[in-house]
């Protein structure tokens, strides 16, 4: 290992590290940084003297990060982000957000239904700042921010680690979906036996039972699931032309229901309601740009 003295690093190689982590190619490295790719090559290989490792290897779909890579990974993007944010405190009315992204984890229903508002909200506040929305769920959740995977989320809780912390954005509830040709003409909802009669497409990150069977379970009755599925985004497309039934999130049953042509319906079955909250890594809790956004996801949900 070979032990370098800070006064002779350049501190640029840990944005050429961050971007080679960030994006698998030398070549899409160099045109996010604005440089030649011979230049990029030329830092990865003073990289590998300074950290005496590999720290990326090719493979057949760009370049892999080795495990030391992992595990600097999350050590240079803090100090990279913690050099962005001395800037923003010597200039505070500049927008220090060109080249910086906040990774909000939440399940494609918070997509559909809140990320374009997020998008406009964003755009007005931290003009230039780019999100990235990351599909996560509240059992994996605290997890994804302590290893600085997602910088924030929304999730119907999860935040119980004591590092994290929260804040709650509203409570949600439940609708179901069906394709329209499987109602009769001027069916305005489902009654319960037919609620159990139609076979049913379950949105669920893991299992096979979701909070329906156990509303359906205490009233002594079970539904059949013909599919089960991670994405929301999926559903207009597994009910289109069938007589299954989904039922989700009103916020994405509503906003599926406006752009798809599927029907929304209410649910027949009481379901209770939920938290949904906003999680974040205590240690931002100063970054001038993680409160930004966090700022404007509390206004996207406030506009509903």
């Amino acid at each position: 290992m070979n032990h370098m003295n800070i006064a002779t690093i350049d501190l640029n190689l840990l944005k050429v590290f961050e971007a080679l982590h960030e994006e698998s190619s030398a070549s899409r490295a160099a045109l996010r940084l604005g440089v030649t790719q011979s230049a990029v090559s030329a830092a990865l290989r003073r990289l590998r003297e300074v950290y005496g490792d590999q720290l990326f290897v090719r493979t057949g779909r760009g370049l892999a990060p080795t495990l030391k890579a992992n595990q600097l990974k999350p050590v240079v993007s803090e100090a990279l982000n913690k050099c962005r944010q001395s800037l923003a405190m010597v200039d505070p009315t500049a927008h220090h957000y060109e080249g910086r992204s906040v990774t909000v984890g939440l399940s494609d229903d918070f997509e559909i239904a809140y990320g374009r508002r997020l998008i406009e909200e964003i755009a007005r506040s931290a003009p230039k700042l780019r999100l990235i929305f990351r599909q996560t769920h509240s059992q994996i959740v605290a997890r994804a921010l302590m290893e600085r995977s997602i910088d924030l989320a929304i999730t119907a809780g999860g935040f119980a680690e004591r590092l994290l912390s929260r804040q709650v954005l509203g409570e949600g509830d439940y609708a179901c979906l069906v394709d329209p040709g499987s109602l009769a003409a001027g069916q305005q909802n489902i009654d319960l036996q037919e609620f159990v009669a139609r076979e049913h497409i379950l949105v669920s990150s893991g299992g096979f039972i979701g909070i329906t069977d156990e509303g359906l379970a205490g009233l002594g009755l079970s539904r059949r699931v013909c599919a089960s599925t991670t994405h929301f985004a999926a559903l207009p497309h597994l009910l289109r032309g069938s007589g299954a039934v989904a039922t989700i999130p009103t916020h994405a049953a509503r906003a599926i229901a406006d752009l798809s042509g599927l029907v929304l319906l209410p649910c027949p079955l009481a379901l209770p309601r939920y938290p949904i909250e906003l999680g974040w890594r205590t240690s931002t809790q100063i970054d001038p740009v993680v409160i930004k956004v966090r700022e404007a996801v509390v206004a996207a949900f406030n506009t509903l």
